[in-house]
Formats: structure tokens, C-alpha cells, sequence
């Protein structure tokens, strides 16, 4: 007998199903409701269309029609990342489905909580490589928090609880919901039940770090001479960053951050050190490899962050506090302190235990530690003497991230895409509250900057967005500027246009005798001011030093209009420091000749 013809007296689970019936399409709308879902990112197709008529008859759920599937999930991204929330796109079979494939990946690597529904062939016709048939339950497996194939009309909604719960909880990821189309048939209704609560046995992430390691950790922490706060992405998608920076002051200690980690600690903080990693900040890179303390909130010891991990931080005993076990000496195995569980409770157990403590940190050992660590700010500090040299008539890019930062009153959202001029806005512009840095760190996705912009406006569409990007980033996903025609989206677009993919060219410049394989257009590139202008919006080109500090004022004050700046800078200029390949986080290339060793 099928649900839809049960009496109404028949109770499953407790729940009577005397209830409406609805198609599968509308069970889906309405249990994305159910989890107050405002926005979905998506783009029909045949697999998907029972679904798109759903999503017509209702009114809670708002559709947004991206020009690319990539885009749509970098858009639900960039939504997540800014807001906190699950983002939610939505894809047809085949092509549509694996077009998701490097947005879900790029979401991966971030931690990123977003369910991405895709529609699949009638499940009768699965296996038969039949037209615009893919496995995305097999193609999406290593690059997904979890996937499900739905099997059945009335299991919607369960499906879906279940996966929005996986994405948020833990460590966040994406998960993907593929749905054949037979379950989503119109004329096909099953009683609709939505669960208000989620038990899986399989899946029980901790709510509290183990106490005695707090204690232990606190202890090895009120005796360093030298610590170093290692904050990184677990903080920001933790909603940790007020105990962070509470901790960080009651101690006293320097805090560094991993790319993901900008804006956890204010940048403006005289605590803040700046970034670490390949182009960290020099004072932060330093002060890592002499810490006798590591203290390490939220981060996973990313490659890009430890060089050469035999050579990393030699003398430190490291405290590492994450959500994800499996992050737990995975890549530095000296960890003399292992705390997994939720940043923000572990750090809330922390203040109470130094409230607790009669101990502190010593006032000497610090004050000897500071001293040295400001010494390498008055040096070698990108913030403390702009060491990056001009040439005449040309437009220098960390001028452009300089300028930015002041014309948006350091409050702007910004969105970067991947390359040297990533680089330029992590290290340029003093980022104050977290997730107000929205980029791609551990995939590396050019063409994530635009359509993630996207997503954040749909957020906070009072707010200033912009993208930093280059012309090659910004050509990967540029048909979206079509979107934001259609929905009014005033989105600031600066481009820092070398006329090359300039992180490769610099590679090729250090490691490979300035052969430049690949890596410039040669004079191909198009006109990006009428581009703009074709899709409806306003394009500025700026080539000269004296032109850029009105131009960029002038972009931001046409508050109602997407702006695209062309911004011709030098085609020469490489991004410091850098880490020597192999070497130690104190062995840094400052500049094409100098080393600092």
C-alpha cells in the first residue's frame, strides 16, 4: 500500500500522517524551508525541472539563476562563508552535475557547510548511460563531507535534515543530495513529515574538549618565554573569534594567522603580527620558527604554512586544539598537546581555567620576546615600512590594496581571486572582523572571486563587496556578470591586470631562469572596460600612478552600480616574502636578491 493511501490513523515514529501530500519537488522546497533556507544558487535542466516547478509555486525560497554551475556553487560558498549559514545550490544531471564538481572541492578544502542538490536520471534508467547520466555519488565522493542518493518520494525530507545537519556540525563541509527524477514527479504525492530533530549513530561529533588537556595546555602556556598564537579558518567558521582575541589579550601574546584566519584578530591589533606562511608577514614567520610555544587554534599545519615540516618550529612545544581528529598530527607529528573539540568551547574552558590560575604569564620573558618581534616589524614589516620599491609611471598593486583598504574605511567584504593579487589583499588590507575575508585557500580556485562576491551581496546586500582579482582569475567565471545584471548586484570589481598569470610567471621567474612558458597573453586580452560596459555595468581602466586615488573613490561612490576597474599595474612585481622552497618558516626570499638568511 502506498503512503499516500494509508488511513489516517496509521502513526509512524509517533508522528501521524494525517498530514498534506505533497509531490517530492514540494517536499524538498518545504523542507529547505523547514531549515530556513532564503536562497538557493542554481541552473535547470531536464533532471531537474519537476523541481523548478516547485520551486515557481512557492514564495519562501528564492531562486537565483547563475550563468554557470561552477559559479552557483561558489556562490552558495561565498554565502556560507560570510553568513555563517548552509548554502544551497542546485544542479541537473550529467554536465550540470560536474560542472559543481571544482565549486563542491573548493568548499571542501575550506570547511565550508553547503548542500548541493543535484538532479540525476529516472533511477530505472541509472547504470544504462543513458543521456545526461553521471555518478555523482561516485564522482563527488572523495571531495564531499557525505553524499546520499535519494531512493524514495517520502524520504525527502529525512535526506534532507540529515544532510543539512552533517554540513553545519563538526567540521563543516559539503554535502551532496542526489535526487533521480522520478521522485520528484508532480502527480506523484506522499504524506510530508519533517523531523525535528536528527540522531546518527555513525556520526557524533564532541561538544567539549577533554579538560585535563586544557590544563595541561594552560600550563605549558603561563610558563613560555616565547609563544606564538597560531590562529587559523577553524576560528572564523567556529564563530570563535571573540574568545580568541579575549585570550590573546589576557595573556599577552603575539597571534599570527593562517590565509583562512584574516579577521578572527583584529589586524589592527598591535597583538596581530600578521599573516603567516609562504608570504606571511616576516615578524610572523620569524617569531614561529624561534617560538618555544605554539599555540595552534583552528588550524590544520597546511603546507603552505610550514615549508618544510622537519625544519618547523624546531624549538616549540605545540599545543593543537581542532574539531577534527583526523587533523590531529597529520602533517606536524610533534604535538605535545592534542585538544579535539569545538574552538569556541575549548577556548571558553581555557579562560575560565587562567581565571582559575594564580599563575602568569612572565612580564620579563615577554617584554624580551616583544622586543625582538617588534625589532623584526621595524625591519622587515610589510606594515612598518612598506618595503616594496616603485617604479616610475607604473601603478604598484600593493598601492592598489592600500588605497582600497582606506576608501572602504577597512569595513568592505572583500572577495579574492587566486594568484599574486590574493597575495596583495591578504597582506595589505588590515582585516578586522572575520568572515570579511572570503577567499579560496586550500584549493586555490581561480574564478571563485566574482561569483563568491555574488553570494555575499545576496547576504548583506547593504554592504560594500569587492572583488580582488586578476585577469586571469576573473575570465574563469565572468559570465557572471550577467547575473549581476539581472539582480542589481553593485559589486566592486578591481583588477590587477599584469597582462599575466602573475604567481606563475614569479614562480618561473625564481625557480626557472625567467622562462616564462605559458603565462603571458601575449596582447590577447579584451578590452575589460567595454566588456563590462556590454554586460550593462560601468567599466573604469586606470594606468597611471596619479589617476588611482580618485579613480577608486570615484568607483566607490556609485553606490548603486557594479563597477569593473581595469588597473594596469607593473607587470614586474612579485609577491614577498616567500618561503625558500624546503627550507625553514625564518628562510624567506624580501625580495628578488635578498634572502633572509
Amino acid at each position: 500500500m502506498a503512503m499516500s493511501q494509508l488511513p489516517p490513523c496509521f502513526v509512524k515514529k509517533g508522528r501521524s500522517v494525517n498530514s498534506e501530500l505533497l509531490s517530492g519537488g514540494e517536499m524538498l522546497m518545504r523542507s529547505l524551508e523547514q531549515e530556513n533556507v532564503k536562497l538557493i544558487f542554481g541552473y535547470p535542466g531536464g533532471a531537474v525541472l519537476h523541481i523548478y516547478d516547485a520551486i515557481y509555486k512557492q514564495r519562501t525560497v528564492e531562486h537565483i539563476l547563475v550563468r554557470h554551475e561552477q559559479a552557483g556553487v561558489h556562490a552558495a560558498d561565498g554565502y556560507a562563508r560570510a553568513t555563517g549559514d548552509v548554502g544551497v545550490a542546485l544542479v541537473t544531471s550529467g554536465p550540470g552535475a560536474t560542472n559543481a564538481i571544482t565549486g563542491i572541492a573548493t568548499a571542501y578544502m575550506d570547511s565550508i557547510p553547503v548542500v548541493v542538490i543535484s538532479g540525476n536520471v529516472p533511477s530505472w534508467l541509472m547504470g544504462t548511460d543513458s543521456f545526461q547520466e553521471t555518478d555523482m555519488i561516485g564522482v563527488s565522493r572523495p571531495i564531499v563531507k557525505h553524499s546520499f542518493l535519494v531512493r524514495s518520494i517520502e524520504s525527502i525530507p529525512e535526506v534532507i535534515k540529515r544532510a543539512f545537519h552533517i554540513a553545519r556540525t563538526g567540521r563543516k563541509g559539503p554535502v551532496v543530495v542526489d535526487i533521480p527524477k522520478d521522485m520528484t514527479i508532480p502527480s506523484e504525492k506522499r504524506a510530508f513529515f519533517y523531523p525535528k530533530k536528527i540522531n546518527l549513530r555513525s556520526y557524533q561529533p564532541v561538544h567539549k574538549g577533554h579538560s585535563g588537556q586544557i590544563k595541561k595546555a594552560l600550563e605549558i602556556l603561563l610558563g613560555a618565554k616565547r609563544p606564538v598564537i597560531y590562529s587559523g579558518g577553524g576560528v572564523n567558521q567556529g564563530e570563535a573569534s571573540g574568545e580568541l582575541q579575549e585570550v590573546g589579550r589576557r595573556l599577552g601574546f603575539p597571534v599570527t594567522s593562517t590565509l583562512m584566519g584574516l579577521g578572527a584578530f583584529p589586524g589592527t591589533d598591535d597583538l596581530f603580527i600578521g599573516m603567516l606562511g609562504m608570504h606571511g608577514f616576516y615578524e610572523a614567520n620569524m617569531a614561529m620558527h624561534e617560538a618555544d610555544v605554539v599555540f595552534a587554534v583552528g588550524a590544520r599545519f597546511d603546507d603552505r604554512v610550514t615549508n618544510n615540516t622537519s625544519k618547523f618550529c624546531p624549538n616549540a612545544k605545540i599545543i593543537h586544539i581542532d574539531i577534527d581528529p583526523a587533523s590531529i598530527q597529520k602533517t606536524v607529528s610533534r604535538i605535545a598537546v592534542p585538544i579535539v573539540g569545538p574552538v569556541k568551547s575549548v577556548l571558553r574552558e581555557l579562560l575560565a581555567c587562567i581565571d582559575q590560575s594564580d599563575k602568569k604569564p612572565s612580564t620579563v620573558a615577554l617584554t624580551n620576546w616583544w622586543g625582538k618581534i617588534n625589532q623584526w616589524r621595524d625591519t622587515e614589516g610589510l606594515w612598518h615600512g612598506l618595503r616594496y620599491k616603485r617604479r616610475d609611471h607604473m601603478i604598484m598593486p600593493q598601492d592598489v590594496i592600500c588605497k582600497l583598504y582606506e576608501v572602504t574605511n577597512g569595513k568592505a567584504f572583500i572577495c579574492s581571486d587566486v594568484g599574486q593579487h590574493q597575495m596583495f589583499a591578504a597582506q595589505y588590507y588590515r582585516y578586522n572582523q572575520p568572515r570579511q575575508w572570503i577567499n579560496s585557500g586550500g584549493l586555490g580556485t581561480m574564478g571563485f572571486g566574482l561569483p563568491s562576491a555574488m553570494g555575499v551581496q545576496f547576504a548583506f546586500p547593504k554592504d560594500i563587496v569587492a572583488v580582488v582579482t586578476g585577469e586571469g582569475s576573473i575570465q574563469m567565471c565572468i559570465e557572471e556578470l550577467s547575473t549581476c545584471k539581472q539582480y542589481n548586484l553593485p559589486i566592486k570589481i578591481i583588477n590587477l591586470n599584469n597582462s599575466a598569470l602573475g604567481m606563475v610567471k614569479q614562480w618561473q621567474d625564481m625557480q626557472y631562469g625567467g622562462r616564462h612558458a605559458a603565462s603571458t597573453y601575449q596582447d590577447s586580452l579584451p578590452d575589460f572596460v567595454k566588456l563590462a560596459e556590454a554586460y550593462g555595468h560601468v567599466g573604469m581602466r586606470v594606468t597611471k600612478p596619479e589617476e588611482l586615488d580618485n579613480s577608486l573613490e570615484e568607483c566607490f561612490s556609485m553606490k548603486k552600480s557594479l563597477v569593473f576597474m581595469d588597473i594596469v599595474v607593473d607587470p614586474e612585481e612579485h609577491v614577498y616574502p616567500m618561503h625558500i622552497p624546503t627550507g625553514a618558516m625564518n628562510q624567506m626570499f624580501l625580495s628578488k636578491t635578498e634572502k633572509s638568511e
